[in-house]
């Protein structure tokens, strides 16, 4: 990947501890970075398994006062009839495409490739994959929403409509509500393929992570992109 892709730095990357057939392309939550969740990816690794974790580059963010912070779009709000910045989401999720297109160039055909992230990354990953032409692994959506759902219909999924989608949220999470979760489920059933959508909530988790989510992840990452035999 360039360095001046939506002039943010190089990705953070967990290499794979032998040759990698498959990559986990996983983007963070507002104001993060990627190396925390690099570090969380570290921790789950599969060996034949690359994991890409990029930065969002840094922007003024509405509903943070406009204060600047490592942001994949801006926020204006998080109610759920918020305004959406439909420019930037649009803009941000052409970046991870082409970030997708630059590991199929490195010898990683996009179906062995799942896309996940948390929060705003958990959307923009949602919202990249229902949009993208590239088929893909599978989907990891965390304690996220769904954006420009209102806009998004059958008709522009064109490669994705099986794919397989684990969506976690936390029942306690203050910030994105569980019912934001719960709302996206119910959309994501009515335009993918329901039998592939995997919704877990987790008692008493805030708006982050915890061991028992992480094996889940785990476990979806190992189920959609298995071993494969190199001659």
């Amino acid at each position: 990947m360039c360095g001046n892709i939506m002039s943010a730095p190089l990705p953070a990357i967990v290499p794979a501890a032998c040759r990698a057939t498959a990559a986990v392309i996983f983007l963070h939550g507002l104001g993060d970075t990627g190396h925390g969740w690099a570090e969380a990816m570290a921790g789950i690794r599969t060996p034949y398994v690359k994991y890409i974790c990029p930065h969002a580059p840094v922007m003024p963010v509405t509903l943070n006062m406009n204060m600047a912070m490592p942001s994949w779009f801006d926020i204006i709000s998080l109610n759920h009839d918020a305004e959406e910045d439909e420019t930037g989401i649009k803009r941000a999720a052409e970046s991870i495409k082409a970030l997708i297109d630059q590991e199929v160039k490195n010898g990683i055909p996009s179906h062995r490739i799942v896309l996940g992230g948390f929060s705003q990354g958990g959307a923009l990953s949602l919202y990249t994959a229902l949009t993208t032409h590239q088929k893909l692994a599978g989907v990891v959506a965390l304690s996220c929403w769904l954006p420009l759902r209102n806009s998004l219909s059958q008709s522009v999924i064109s490669n994705n409509k099986d794919i397989p989608v684990l969506q976690c949220h936390g029942e306690a999470d203050p910030l994105v509500p569980l019912i934001f979760g719960c709302l996206t489920v119910e959309k994501l059933k009515v335009m993918l393929n329901p039998s592939n959508i995997t919704f877990k909530t987790y008692s008493g988790m805030p708006h982050s992570a915890c061991p028992e989510e992480m094996m889940d992840i785990k476990q979806f990452i190992e189920k959609q992109l298995p071993k494969i035999n190199i001659l």
